[in-house]
């Protein structure tokens, strides 16, 4: 994993970037990934509620703040967290 941090004062929004190694998301499946229970991977079985990245774009968007993802299917995905500026 690969987290980068950028911005420079209060005048611009700071960003986070969260970067993987995994397998990526296919393209058909991003406009979802926020969505409550939404399962990429039919085949994966386990008792999870798929409620973590709906929750994460819930408060990103209560402060104001942007969650965006891109990903290269067969490579990586990176999710991004851009907070208003203050100033």
């Amino acid at each position: 994993m690969r987290i980068e941090l950028r911005g420079t004062d209060t005048a611009e929004p700071a960003q986070i970037s969260f970067s993987d190694t995994g397998h990526g998301i296919p393209p058909e499946h991003l406009a979802h990934v926020f969505d409550r229970f939404h399962r990429v991977d039919a085949a994966r079985t386990a008792a999870h509620f798929r409620l973590g990245l709906s929750i994460a774009k819930a408060i990103a968007d209560a402060h104001g703040a942007t969650l965006e993802v891109a990903s290269t299917p067969g490579h990586d995905s990176t999710f991004t967290l851009r907070l208003p500026a203050t100033g």
